[in-house]
């Protein structure tokens, strides 16, 4: 595995290998490469992982701080069924819902499940459409594909 210019780095208390396992499990093109016991650092492991062909790098090491939402793993997704998909499978086992397509994991992780079309909605050059869009959204818990495409097309209701 090479290392990338820029290499995502997560830091768990203890279960970077079981993090890294469980999010190879979900993601096609995906695999732990390595797990490294850092032995002058006592049960410190550097876990080494790739999603969808993205390299990580996590790290098992007691810390006090823990995941907030100041930084999230974006997931974009084709369809609502793919959303579905990773929506459930990232809450399983103890994870929680938060508001407009975020979730956190079972072990703290903040990720956002969203439609690929989303942003450029968002992004729409037309004020109204961006703005029924974002309205939309912030009624959400998961994302609900058809409506807001129906936000965006000024066909809700």
């Amino acid at each position: 595995m090479s290392i990338q210019k820029i290499t995502p780095f997560l830091w768990y208390a203890e279960e970077a290998e079981e993090a890294a396992a469980f999010y190879a499990g979900i993601f096609p093109e995906s695999r732990v490469v390595r797990v490294t016991p850092v032995p002058s650092a006592g049960a410190t492991k550097v876990v080494q992982f790739v999603l969808f062909g993205q390299s990580f790098i996590a790290m098992s090491h007691p810390r006090s701080e823990s995941f907030n939402h100041a930084i999230s793993l974006m997931v974009s997704c084709g369809d609502q069924a793919e959303l579905d998909h990773y929506w459930s499978k990232l809450v399983e086992g103890g994870g929680t819902y938060d508001n407009c397509g975020w979730l956190r994991d079972r072990f703290g992780v903040s990720w956002q499940i969203v439609p690929s079309d989303l942003i450029p909605m968002m992004a729409d050059p037309d004020p109204v459409k961006a703005a029924r869009v974002a309205e939309a959204m912030m009624q959400m818990t998961k994302f609900d594909v058809a409506k807001l495409k129906a936000a965006y097309a000024g066909t809700n209701s």
